[in-house]
């Protein structure tokens, strides 16, 4: 008979197992003491009060609310691009601001992509998907973290960077170089997140052994596994983080000193707030997960915090650089922001992006 496979008062311990590429032992389940087994780290049970279930079901609530706004943007985003590509075929006129479109459709598939990767990370998807094993739970757990912090977000902020950087060119990208310009940052990130979750040498200290699940048992024997953040995972993210954060505040500042109309700056000033906002707010709750176990409520806020910031993050970028543009230049019959100063030639004929 399947097993229910969420925690059962009244307590339940927490497992730790390495990220090694060969498994220890498996550990005997025994009622007291917690077992232990060879290059496992183990804690004591934890006790789960009504509160703190009560708080748990409210982190799923909001959770699966975040995600769902997300590509609830998304697909709206999406259905903009179509429209504006569809309607620029018949007027010439918006054919100049649609040149962005393939990169625009680049940051939404990175936003889509992100949240069904979070769906599938929530705990409540393993009833509802075909019974999974603890192993096939396990790899569902480090493919999240690698395609997540390696592929998803950086992806959409490059993508991000691109589209604010292209904003301010006298001429159009070629269809693939943002591609191109996406998986030369993006490849070197998704292959170090590949070893280090699935190929972490033994040889290690332990704490950086730390793998990307943990198996959670309660008192009765149910089993089901906890998802979290190696170790490396947030040392490479923030290493990439910290270099992109320089890049964008460089770049905004270009856009800034170049922009004419405050509206465009306002939007500008309104994205590079949020971008250096909620990555460090990431980095700072990566930095949480690798001291806290699963289940603790501390570990529970760090990562809610997480996806609230990412959330926000994306959910700027696409109104900010897809939504309100295009809605804007359909709106004025696609002249939107040509704007001259008297004093100035500058023609803003290329503001296309934000």
């Amino acid at each position: 008979m399947r097993k229910f496979p969420f925690p059962t008062p009244p307590g339940r311990s927490l497992h730790f197992f390495p990220n090694v590429s060969s498994p220890g032992p498996s550990p005997q389940i025994s009622p007291s003491p917690v077992p232990t087994y060879e290059g496992a780290v183990t804690a004591r049970p934890i006790y789960f009060f009504p509160f703190l279930h009560i708080v748990k079901g409210g982190f799923d609530f909001a959770a699966v609310s975040l995600i769902a706004c997300v590509l609830f943007l998304s697909f709206l985003s999406l259905f903009f691009i179509i429209h504006l590509r569809l309607k620029s075929r018949r007027l010439p006129h918006l054919q100049n601001f649609s040149s962005l479109w393939t990169v625009r459709l680049l940051l939404v598939f990175f936003a889509i992509s992100w949240a069904f990767n979070e769906v599938f990370r929530q705990l409540f998807i393993f009833p509802i998907l075909t019974p999974l094993t603890l192993a096939q739970q396990t790899s569902l757990c480090k493919a999240h973290v690698v395609l997540s912090l390696g592929l998803f977000e950086p992806g959409f902020l490059v993508t991000l960077l691109f589209l604010v950087n292209f904003s301010i060119k006298n001429r159009n990208p070629t269809r693939m170089w943002a591609l191109v310009a996406v998986s030369a940052v993006c490849a070197p990130i998704l292959l170090l997140q590949t070893i280090v979750v699935f190929f972490s040498p033994a040889w290690l200290p332990r704490f950086f052994l730390r793998g990307s699940s943990v198996i959670s048992t309660d008192a009765i024997g149910n089993k089901v596994v906890l998802c979290t953040y190696p170790t490396f995972s947030f040392i490479i993210f923030s290493a990439f983080a910290t270099a992109y954060s320089l890049t964008f505040l460089l770049s905004c500042w270009k856009v800034g000193a170049f922009v004419i109309n405050k509206t465009i700056g306002g939007r500008i000033n309104m994205l590079a707030v949020s971008v250096m906002v909620a990555l460090p707010m990431q980095v700072l709750c990566l930095s949480v997960t690798p001291v806290s176990l699963p289940g603790y409520l501390l570990h529970d806020c760090a990562v809610f915090a997480m996806l609230a910031a990412v959330s926000w993050c994306v959910a700027v970028g696409e109104v900010i650089l897809v939504i309100k543009p295009i809605a804007d230049a359909l709106a004025a019959g696609g002249d939107y922001c040509r704007h001259t100063s008297p004093d100035s030639s500058v023609d803003d004929r290329r503001w296309d992006g934000l």
